[in-house]
């Protein structure tokens, strides 16, 4: 299916037409300002309940389902088949490698704002698990995707040794606004595990997690920061239907 045309998540049918950044309904009229692109795939071992929260009843149009048989044919079927600005929900973050070299593509600098209770800095020889959910970041980094000063990894707290010696190494830093600085747009990849796990149910809980007002203030920050948002990504969940609710009020902090 063409990425022009997506799914209305109230009426059902192919009815949602891409115009500018979103979409409009041309059967009941509604507009939305993303389009959701499902990423029902998991990286490593036992990530069933990531799988299946790919599925969360979010209320934006669905533009594409990607469900490929490895990591790499993944990462080129979501770079293809990204809207004009797109809502990635995951499945594991594996699902931000597309989005962030999709658009990329089509920016001169792209900030990334990368939220997640782990580094996701690890490499197959530095991995402790050998879960490729444990390198996405590392991925785009390595891959030149992205450039270390456009990064902010926000909320980490569970990093293994390699990954702590290599954020040093390369200055990733926690300041959003250094990641902002010069880009003509952002990408917000949300691991859903930086939060509190009693306020959201998700696949790898960490104690001492941000608060989602704590969450939603930042999203605030960034959606009046004036850098306009290229994409924004939601992975690490389980699929419980409760989580849609505060996933839907954090993206309308972003402006979505």
């Amino acid at each position: 299916m063409s990425i022009l045309r997506a799914k209305c998540p109230t009426c059902r049918a192919y009815t949602a037409v891409a115009v500018g950044m979103g979409y409009e309904c041309h059967s009941c009229g509604r507009t939305f300002s993303a389009g959701l692109v499902r990423v029902p795939r998991a990286w490593g071992d036992g990530g069933e309940e990531m799988i299946e929260a790919a599925a969360l009843a979010l209320d934006f149009p669905e533009a594409s389902v990607v469900e490929e048989d490895s990591l790499v044919a993944q990462t080129l079927a979501v770079a293809s088949d990204l809207p004009e600005r797109p809502l990635v929900l995951g499945g594991c973050c594996c699902s931000h490698v597309g989005a962030v070299e999709g658009l990329a593509a089509r920016h001169d600098r792209l900030g990334l704002v990368w939220l997640d209770a782990h580094g996701d800095l690890n490499t197959p020889q530095t991995s402790p698990s050998g879960n490729q959910w444990g390198m996405p970041l590392r991925m785009l980094l390595d891959g030149g995707a992205i450039d270390a000063d456009a990064v902010a990894l926000v909320g980490a707290r569970n990093l293994d040794p390699p990954e702590v010696e290599f954020i040093a190494a390369v200055g990733i830093g926690e300041d959003v606004d250094r990641a902002l600085e010069g880009a003509d747009a952002v990408y917000v990849a949300f691991d859903c595990d930086v939060v509190d796990s009693e306020e959201l149910t998700v696949f790898m809980p960490e104690p001492d997690g941000m608060t989602l007002a704590e969450v939603e203030r930042l999203f605030i920050r960034i959606r009046e920061s004036g850098v306009p948002l290229a994409g924004v990504g939601l992975t690490g969940l389980a699929p419980d239907p409760a989580n849609v609710e505060p996933l839907e009020r954090l993206c309308a902090a972003l402006g979505l």
